[in-house]
């Protein structure tokens, strides 16, 4: 139960993280967001590993940490250019079907969840499918490319969370400070390979929401590795993934978007596997 806890706080962090790295990129490059939300990320995770300290780790776990930070930001950068050319809430949920690569990890490794939490991951995983449809024919052929970087995101994020969980501690300081510095690595190498004129384009006047979206993404993770060293990576990657909750509804909330009644359809399958996982821990 702490786990799932856990996870799901880690899930609204990241839900809401997103959707302000979505909402951002239909003002900015997507490089220029993850540019300053990077390295916010990296200085908060320094603070807090001299705050609270970090469980040692070995240097093939710092490896699978940094590689995962890697992972993460081309998941990020999919991710972000797909909400700012597609619908949020479409878009979200397509990218959260990533769970299903660390779910199929955890069961070859042999980890036992209860027989009610694997009935659970099927409405949840369900769920997310069924919040990916759109209705209008016209739009969804408009909308392939933000779809096709969806998945792109998804496979990116599913490989990011078998690799953090592979590197978590109980105080998993080190091991983020590595998926960080993955991450900052990144955009180093591609701002010198795309070299683009960042000046100019108001990103200075987005700093503080820039700085948000890093604060919160660092929270996601640090929450996310707790929790996959309290329980079951099925349980705790599915529980993660239902960022997308939180990030349709803050587009529902501030941007208008609107679902229909099939997707509705979606988030109740997604609330009903997370009640399954809870009552099986």
């Amino acid at each position: 139960m702490l786990a799932l806890a856990i996870s799901l706080a880690s899930s609204a962090s990241w839900g809401i993280s997103d959707f302000l790295g979505g909402l951002q990129s239909r003002k900015y490059p997507v490089l220029g967001v993850l540019a300053v939300s990077q390295p916010v990320g990296l200085v908060l995770i320094v603070l807090a590993i001299a705050l609270f300290g970090a469980d040692p780790i070995s240097a093939d776990k710092l490896a699978i940490a940094f590689l995962a930070g890697a992972a993460s930001l081309g998941g990020l950068g999919a991710y972000y250019s797909a909400m700012a050319t597609g619908t949020v809430s479409v878009v979200a949920p397509i990218a959260s079907l990533g769970v299903v690569i660390p779910v199929i990890v955890g069961l070859a490794e042999g980890e036992t969840p209860a027989a009610l939490q694997l009935v659970g991951l099927v409405p949840a995983i369900a769920g997310v499918a069924v919040l990916s449809y759109e209705e209008d024919p016209e739009h969804a052929h408009a909308a392939r490319r933000s779809i096709l970087l969806a998945i792109l995101a998804a496979v990116s994020f599913g490989v990011f969370f078998t690799a953090l969980d592979a590197a978590a501690t109980e105080r998993p300081g080190w091991a983020l400070l590595a998926v960080r510095c993955g991450g900052v690595t990144g955009v180093v190498i591609l701002l010198l390979i795309a070299r683009p004129q960042l000046r100019g384009i108001g990103i200075g006047r987005a700093a503080p929401v820039l700085v948000a979206i890093g604060a919160f993404d660092v929270l996601a993770n640090a929450l996310f590795a707790v929790a996959s060293t309290k329980g079951a990576l099925p349980v705790v990657a599915v529980a993660s993934s239902m960022y997308p909750a939180f990030t349709v509804a803050l587009a529902h909330a501030v941007l208008g978007e609107r679902l229909i009644p099939l997707q509705w359809v979606g988030v109740v399958l997604a609330l009903t596997g997370v009640a399954l996982i809870a009552a099986g821990g």
